[in-house]
């Protein structure tokens, strides 16, 4: 099976899947002219449900659609997005501040999530999923990881780091929270799986817009960083606006 066949078949997997949660992609496009970070959020529950992608910024935040109705915060509001210099970090929660404030430090990616570990949402333990691109004297590479609970085991934390060090054009590497939908929901298992990316930011944010559950997706972010100039532009899509 070829590569462009591999993402092609990966996608029609993605697309049937009814939950597979949060979800991060990184890659580049097909010119060549862009890196490529894309992040959803899905959401059962009306709390999960009731949230809304926003740009602060250089950043991204998640915050309430409707504040009069938000119940717990802890594990919903936080920035997907954060930028420090030359790394672009993507995740699922408030680790993303932990990331950047580590790299801010001259620490790393890998250190900084040795700090962290899943969720505390039992029975299903959310894994915490985390990206960073980090662009450097011309050059550029990106990492992933997820922190999940081993066999749903409150104790035990795996933790596992993938580092590429060169972009395929056209395509990314694909992560997410859960496998399928269930009770509990269970943890992605595997490798990251690799995806088609688009050109333009408009088709990135429409494919994978289209790829998800429609009953339960909430919010999607595609970030397109200039490969010459290091310059970045956000686009968003909400189901609640």
């Amino acid at each position: 099976m070829t590569i462009h066949d591999a993402a092609k078949e990966n996608l029609e997997k993605l697309s049937t899947n009814e939950y597979p949660g949060r979800g991060i992609i990184i890659g580049r496009t097909p010119d060549e002219k862009n890196y490529v970070q894309i992040y959803w959020i899905m959401g059962r529950s009306a709390n999960s449900r009731n949230r809304i992608f926003e740009i602060d910024g250089e950043d991204l935040r998640t915050r309430p659609y409707d504040a009069s109705k938000l119940e717990d915060p802890s594990l919903i509001i936080y920035y997907p997005a954060r930028h420090i210099d030359g790394s672009h970090i993507i995740t699922n929660g408030d680790q993303t501040d932990t990331i950047r404030d580590f790299i801010k430090k001259g620490s790393s990616f890998e250190e900084a999530l040795q700090t962290r570990q899943f969720e505390p949402d039992a029975p299903n333990y959310t894994p915490r999923i985390s990206g960073i691109i980090t662009l450097k004297e011309g050059s550029a590479s990106y990492k992933l990881s997820i922190l999940k609970s081993l066999q749903l085991h409150t104790l035990s934390c795996q933790r596992n780091f993938y580092l590429y060090e060169n972009f395929q054009k056209g395509f990314g590497h694909c992560i997410h929270t859960y496998r399928e939908n269930g009770s509990p929901i269970p943890s992605f298992d595997g490798d990251p799986y690799i995806v088609p990316v688009e050109n333009s930011i408009e088709a990135n944010l429409q494919v994978y817009w289209n790829a998800l559950n429609e009953e339960n997706r909430i919010s999607l972010l595609v970030k397109h960083i200039d490969c010459e100039t290091g310059r970045a532009v956000i686009v968003l899509k909400n189901r609640n606006i």
